[in-house]
């Protein structure tokens, strides 16, 4: 039953709902590109990028995030089932505290959405293609977005985060380039598709994490064994010395497995991956 209901999450999460709705990203949402070039999936994507409310007044540098699903952060008409609404969020987050970051929101490929996501292949869902998008984005994206945008270029100041599979695909990507990214930020990552590969990839990694934070938030019901796989993955990371206090793990009674959640939990994410 299990792997049932998983795999209608799957499906659920790879097909874009195509009823027409009305936009909701803010002004300062913008489409870089419709058909950004992607060599590494030789494929194009559709790339956005969020600047802070006050880009265009300063002078200075931001850090920045990195977002899978862009279909479903910025714009209600452009998501599956209800948006993250990172760009109403961060612009509050500006008023309140002047914090900014620029958001780079990398839209899924659809139907090709578990093989882009994945780092490896599962026995029963395939992917595994997941090595060649996280190089997209750190020797085609990054390198653009550096270039044309006034970023906070190091490790120190880089984010990638998604949810789900964009949870997995960023936790892969942090350890496989922790000079490319020190900050990840993980919403009720689907660890199961790739668990026994992913953990063995950490634990074989001769790497040194000790100045990434991660962030994990999770519903306590989305699956009966989410818990303890996080957990896992958190002890493998501790083993390549991230230090315990930069490892944030929240798990809620009543998280779902959905944009709600997630868009719930953003701001406080932002607020302390800062």
């Amino acid at each position: 039953m299990k792997n049932f209901f998983r795999f209608l999450f799957i499906i659920s999460c790879t097909f874009l709902w195509s009823q027409e709705r009305k936009s909701t990203a803010t002004e300062n949402v913008k489409i870089i590109s419709e058909n950004f070039d992607v060599p590494q999936l030789k494929t194009t994507r559709r790339i956005w990028i969020y600047l802070p409310k006050d880009y265009e007044t300063s002078r200075k540098k931001y850090e920045v995030m990195y977002l899978q699903d862009a279909q479903n952060l910025f714009n209600d008409a452009t998501s599956y089932a209800g948006e993250w609404q990172v760009d109403e969020t961060l612009n509050k987050i500006f008023e309140k505290t002047g914090k900014s970051v620029i958001v780079i929101g990398i839209d899924n490929g659809g139907e090709k959405r578990i093989e882009e996501l994945s780092p490896f292949k599962n026995a029963k869902y395939d992917g595994g293609n997941g090595e060649n998008y996280v190089k997209f984005i750190v020797e085609t994206l990054k390198p653009y977005i550096d270039k044309n945008y006034r970023t906070k270029s190091c490790k120190k100041h880089t984010t990638i985060g998604g949810s789900s599979l964009g949870a997995l695909i960023s936790v892969y990507a942090a350890v496989k380039y922790p000079e490319t990214f020190g900050k990840v930020l993980a919403f009720s990552s689907a660890f199961w598709f790739n668990a026994e590969d992913l953990n063995a990839f950490i634990s074989h990694s001769k790497v040194n994490l000790k100045h990434q934070k991660y962030y994990f938030v999770q519903g306590k019901h989305e699956d009966e064994d989410m818990e303890a796989q996080t957990n896992r993955v958190i002890e493998n990371l501790k083993s390549k010395n991230v230090k315990s206090k930069n490892i944030f793990l929240k798990i809620d009674e009543d998280g779902k497995h959905n944009e709600m959640y997630w868009r719930r939990e953003f701001e406080g994410a932002v607020l302390w991956l800062d």
